[in-house]
């Protein structure tokens, strides 16, 4: 077994990278990875460890010549390589770079492959957008609303539409919920990054090291020939009900190890109640049935870290308020902090994350003023957290076909009706059926636009000028939309008339009257 892997010096990517390497019928990985002085360590380790088994080329995964090198002869290629948040929220080219034109490039190469690789592509749970207690579950297939200025979202989400309709003869979308790893702490208390989450973002965890072991248990099913099932398919990366919390979970799971939790550290209002990104899978039973990869708890998986990491453990010992003003408070000044938007007048941030600067003035700085699920303010907490009760409640929003179908059995009646739910029509006539080739759409603007059944009644997209940003002019599309506005109203006014968008690099915000 030949395999191809970018981002291999990511948190999940050097988990995939090790677990990968313990099967006995790799022959070798090719990793591409970036002329970073940082990532020389790295690749001597690697060749020291993994003597002849390991291939290295070093450049940019945009790089035409280098991806066409990567998947030339080898069996699977593992896409991992991202510039995530808060570095794709400093810089919007490095994200665009290896987030979106790296895809494409990756993408090419492997279809003037004779014979073509298998191709795996990481997605995330970005893509979905914003949720909180009134949808909080979802699966494939879900609209994808990409929070506005998200453009580390948006340049994934445009990467995994790419993926889904060049027709390649093998590939698979595994879209990654949040994930822990041991640099977690760390790498989130330098940036106003951590105030974006919502205290009732419903976010589901797992871990690196689980990641890893999929990517492994996916080469390994590979290489026996016993996974053909499992290609052509979007999936949730989950991490089961022992991963499902919220964003004030987060705080309080990860502040423990140092001896503290959100209430003693943050204020409400220092964080935004919407335009955060995380989900709930309903689904996510499905990857795990097949490959068997969920061991870690994300409550656990803090303890784990607390215990290896002799730092936190001295956090037990300093005074709270100290931490609260020396690490956290300070942190409010930072330019990528929502209350640093307020102070500055940073309009479009404002608008897309409180809703209005009055809004976002009005917010309490009292705990007592705020309804928690994790507290049970909006039923049990256990039963709001159970999938299989989200789908026999009917807690999950329709998708407007009939979801009990295979995409083998869809007919002309399904387009229709899938098309009708979000404004438009399928223009297409045939008989037949092919839930992977391109056929023709036209949404509520009028936009022709070509895309797979599968894209649009699985993947969730929809119209690329209209639902796939940027600019973002949800406001406007949940009006004609009644697949997008199920989830779009629940955290934003059918008043709203809002579109965001980038010039020269900055945000701007303009409202539209025009229905």
């Amino acid at each position: 077994m030949k395999i191809a892997m970018t981002g291999a010096n990511g948190h999940m990517g050097v988990e995939a990278l090790f677990q990968t390497m313990e099967l006995s019928q790799v022959e070798f990985v090719r990793v591409l990875i970036s002329k970073k002085k940082k990532n020389e360590k790295l690749v001597k380790a690697w060749k020291k460890k993994f003597r002849g088994r390991i291939q290295i080329l070093r450049g940019s995964v945009k790089d035409e010549r280098l991806a066409r090198q990567l998947v030339t002869g080898v069996d699977l290629v593992v896409h991992m390589a991202a510039v995530i948040p808060p570095a794709s929220d400093a810089d919007h080219k490095a994200s665009e770079e290896c987030n979106l034109q790296g895809t494409l490039a990756l993408v090419d190469a492997v279809k003037k492959c004779d014979p073509q690789p298998a191709f795996l592509h990481i997605s995330t749970v970005a893509v979905y957008g914003n949720r909180n207690e009134n949808h909080p579950f979802g699966r494939v297939g879900d609209p994808l609303l990409v929070s506005p200025l998200d453009t580390y979202a948006m340049h994934k989400l445009r990467a995994e539409r790419y993926v889904l309709d060049a027709e390649l003869s093998r590939w698979a979308v595994l879209r990654q919920t949040a994930m822990l790893h041991p640099d977690m702490m760390k790498c989130n208390v330098s940036d106003g990054l951590m105030f974006h989450t919502a205290l009732n973002a419903p976010l589901e965890w797992t871990t690196a090291r689980d990641s890893g072991l999929l990517i492994k248990n996916i080469v390994d099913g590979e290489s026996k020939g016993e996974i053909e099932h499992f290609w052509k398919h979007i999936y949730n990366i989950g991490g089961g009900f022992r991963g499902r919390g919220t964003g004030y979970d987060t705080f309080n799971d990860g502040f423990c190890i140092i001896g503290g939790s959100a209430e003693k550290f943050f204020k409400p209002n220092w964080l935004s109640p919407r335009n955060f990104h995380g989900m709930w899978f309903a689904d996510g039973d499905i990857l795990e049935d097949m490959f068997h990869y969920q061991r870690d708890g994300e409550r656990e998986y803090w303890r784990e870290i607390g215990r290896n990491h002799k730092l936190y453990k001295l956090g037990k010992f300093v005074p709270k308020q100290l931490i609260h003003f020396f690490l956290f408070r300070k942190l409010l000044k930072h330019p990528n902090s929502p209350l640093e938007w307020v102070r500055t007048g940073d309009i479009p941030h404002v608008t897309a994350h409180f809703g209005s600067m009055e809004e976002a003035k009005a917010l309490s700085s009292d705990w007592k003023d705020y309804k928690l699920m994790s507290k049970g303010d909006f039923g049990n907490y256990d039963e709001l957290r159970d999938a299989k009760k989200a789908v026999e409640e009917g807690r999950l929003v329709p998708l407007g076909y009939d979801e009990s179908k295979r995409e083998t059995e869809w007919n002309l009646d399904d387009l229709r009706s899938a098309a009708a739910f979000r404004g438009g029509e399928v223009l297409f006539e045939g008989d037949r059926i092919d839930p992977y080739r391109k056929i023709f759409w036209k949404c509520h603007e009028g936009h022709t636009f070509e895309a797979s059944p599968y894209t649009i009644l699985k993947g969730g997209h929809w119209c690329p000028a209209c639902a796939q940003p940027a600019p973002w002019n949800f406001d406007r599309l949940a009006k004609h939309s009644p697949f997008h506005a199920q989830i779009w109203y629940d955290s934003h006014s059918p008043e709203e008339e809002n579109v965001y968008d980038y010039e020269n690099g900055k945000p701007v915000l303009r409202t539209e009257k025009k229905a």
